[in-house]
């Protein structure tokens, strides 16, 4: 058997693991070691509950108030000890986090492969989203296997100058993770939302908590949530607030005055998968959503001004259009009002996956290890 380390810390690396840890307990060649930097601590504890994950070994790194650098010292302090102990044959590292950059690194040293699932997105802005694009690119210098999820994260490798026989193509876990929850019932333990989602109350989603959207984009984005809660009454628009208070100060105060407005704690993962199904219309700035809600077909206006995820809007799943007051209330009345404009994004295809990204994931690490065969890459 060979040894698999998977190590994440957030809630959505943990998301988009579970479904590979599962294959990898599986495999009758693949042994997983589950690893938790703790990067966030109480969100990453309820995906591995509702998952049934429990980590082998935990560095514990989270601490309030720790800045990124703080963060990545005490990762690459903490990880060594647990490498040495565990011996793996290779480490799998998921996305974009400090936990993906300074784990790849230290994985180097040790001259252990990595392999990184979700490789190949870009934005092409090293700043945007920050820190995340410049964490994909640290992890992908020091990648043995590069999972990509789609072919266009294929084609920014190989501009990259990686080797071809290095990406296969798998899709992406969070669609597997997303087909295993919906298909678990769940009851939001916010009564305002149960009572809404019972009486079948059409829904808009907001989620904001982007570092490049704190201070006056978030502003906009509070104004314009405001405007679309009075020009839309009989619409419910639900808010789970980041912990973050750059996040909470400036949104909180503009648009919890109205009746139609549910602001609410963060959502556990499988009580944020079932509000995406209930929602009508989902305004965000996570890259996340941006997979999982066409899935359900759910139209995506995306809060950024760029994004490392352009599939979905090619396909027409998501429409990216920045934080402009005016923009967003604009193009969500469009959505809300017009049903030919809402059937158009609602019904395109996802790019995303099929619920079968976890087992070419597991393939695709076998044949590196030289103990199994590749699947046919997602998409072929």
């Amino acid at each position: 058997m060979k040894k698999v380390m998977v190590i994440y810390g957030t809630r959505p690396e943990a998301v988009k693991v579970a479904p590979v840890i599962m294959a990898l307990q599986a495999s009758p060649v693949l042994e997983p070691v589950v690893v938790s930097t703790g990067q966030h601590r109480d969100m990453l504890d309820q995906i591995n509950r509702w998952f049934g994950v429990t980590p082998d070994y935990d560095l514990n790194v989270f601490r309030h108030g720790a800045t990124l650098t703080q963060l990545s010292a005490r990762i690459l302090e903490r990880l060594p000890d647990v490498l040495s102990r565990f011996k793996p044959d290779a480490v799998l590292v998921q996305g974009d986090t400090t936990t993906v950059a300074m784990a790849a690194i230290a994985c180097f040293y040790e001259e252990i492969p990595v392999v990184h699932l979700e490789a190949g997105l870009r934005s092409g802005d090293i700043h945007s989203p920050f820190p995340e694009e410049a964490n994909r690119k640290l992890a992908g210098q020091v990648t043995a296997l590069h999972l990509a999820p789609t072919t266009i994260s294929k084609q920014n490798l190989l501009r990259e100058a990686v080797d071809p026989a290095m990406i296969p193509v798998v899709g992406n876990t969070v669609i597997d993770a997303l087909k295993w929850t919906i298909g678990r019932p769940v009851e939001f333990s916010d009564p305002r939302l149960a009572e809404g989602c019972n009486a079948g109350v059409p829904m808009v989603l907001l989620t904001a908590h982007r570092r490049e959207n704190w201070g006056e984009p978030m502003a906009r984005i509070a104004k314009a949530v405001a405007t679309l809660a009075e020009r839309a009454p009989d619409h419910l628009f639900v808010f789970p607030a980041h912990a973050n208070p750059k996040v909470r100060e400036v949104i909180i105060p503009v648009i919890d005055r109205f009746d139609n407005v549910v602001v609410c704690d963060s959502l556990d993962y499988p009580q944020f998968v079932h509000a995406q199904q209930w929602a009508k219309l989902i305004l965000t700035d996570s890259g996340g959503v941006q997979e999982e809600a066409p899935s359900l077909g759910k139209p995506v206006l995306v809060l950024r001004e760029n994004t490392e995820r352009p599939e979905a809007v090619t396909a027409g799943t998501v429409k990216l259009i920045g934080t402009d007051t005016d923009a967003i209330v604009a193009h969500s009345m469009n959505l809300l009002d017009d049903p030919a404009a809402y059937e158009a994004m609602a019904n395109a295809v996802n790019p995303y996956g099929d619920g079968h990204a976890a087992e070419r994931s597991v393939a695709a690490i076998a044949a590196l290890l030289g103990v199994g065969d590749r699947l046919p890459d997602f998409g072929v």
